[in-house]
């Protein structure tokens, strides 16, 4: 029998994941776990490269974990765990931020875009941080992982650490593979549809948060801007019904030419509402799952245990064969 190829994918507890977070990458991976074997992390240090107040980043990385859950991800088809319960990742990190150069992370735009937010704290973890994403992939010697448009760059970088790495010590590094899908990509905002879909939004109406009701959902789509022509159609110029058209399809799976017949010689009003009542229809088992784990603390706290167990297990053994071919001494 063939082996299966792994997959590696993280997200940063931020709270509630946005409907691009959920379109762009999380609904994407529990179908992934039929034919790969995966491992999906909470990553909750990269998250503490911005401020964090305490207590509520730990609501936050639960709060994920159960979110994934809710998602689909089963914890007994794939490991799923929480990155600082693997402390691995960061003995791995520093291995690669001596293999990593300095002109390679001075180029990564999100280090300049949250330089540019952040101005009083750019601290050395956000600098590095690409590093540590690259210590998550490659301590698992990962094949492909799933990245939106905007992490492509990061992945990149990935890869030419772990060549670097082999080309020093010798071929060990699997070089990962971006594994991208075509629709629904990249959400935008609601109200500005030119700028990607952020729960930091100063405008509520802007992002759809997965656990919204249904109510709040149809009314932000109902305000969603679009243009003066009327016309539902994809194409160049029409920023707002392009967004609305890529999220219809996603959570629908019909095809942009279908969606224009369906709303030919309709107003953008039936549209938004059709468009708010799929997402929120389309989110209502999440939102019920999510209910149920987040209430069974004792049962989310056995799976990211047992997850950080499986996790410890594959990467221990990879940084210990690193550790070797860098010539540190052996402990045992």
């Amino acid at each position: 029998m063939e082996e299966k190829k792994l997959i590696f994918s993280a997200i940063q507890p931020t709270g509630t994941f946005t409907l691009g977070n959920y379109i762009g990458a999380v609904r994407n991976w529990a179908p992934l776990q039929d034919k790969y074997d995966c491992i999906y992390c909470v990553a909750d240090m990269h998250a503490i490269t911005v401020k964090q107040e305490p207590a509520k980043l730990r609501q936050n990385i639960l709060s994920s974990y159960a979110l994934l859950m809710a998602c689909g991800i089963d914890p007994e088809r794939s490991i799923l765990f929480i990155q600082s319960h693997v402390p691995t990742h960061a003995m791995l990190n520093w291995i690669l931020c001596c293999n990593t150069q300095f002109g390679e992370l001075s180029r990564m735009t999100q280090f300049k875009d949250k330089s540019q937010k952040h101005p009083d704290d750019i601290n050395a973890g956000l600098f590095t941080y690409p590093s540590l994403m690259a210590a998550d992939i490659l301590a698992y010697n990962a094949d492909f992982v799933p990245v939106g448009i905007d992490q492509k760059q990061h992945l990149e970088l990935s890869r030419n650490i772990a060549q670097r790495f082999n080309q020093r010590y010798g071929d060990f590094f699997t070089l990962p593979e971006p594994y991208i899908i075509d629709v629904g990509a990249k959400v935008m905002s609601l109200q500005e549809p030119t700028k990607k879909m952020s729960k930091s939004d100063e405008n509520p109406n802007a992002c759809i948060l997965i656990l919204d009701d249904k109510d709040t959902i149809v009314r932000k789509f109902k305000r969603a801007v679009t243009d003066s022509e009327a016309e539902v159609c994809f194409r160049d110029g029409k920023d707002g019904i392009n967004n609305l058209m890529t999220i219809y399809s996603a959570v629908t799976g019909k095809d942009f030419a279908s969606i224009e017949a369906e709303f030919a010689g309709k107003g953008y009003g039936d549209f938004k509402t059709a468009v708010g009542e799929a997402v929120a229809d389309h989110l209502e088992p999440v939102r019920t799952e999510y209910a149920r784990l987040i209430a069974d603390k004792a049962y989310l706290k056995k799976c990211y245990t047992e997850g950080a167990e499986r996790a410890m297990k594959i990467s221990s053994r990879t940084v210990a064969k690193v550790y070797h071919k860098v010539g540190f001494v052996d402990l045992k």
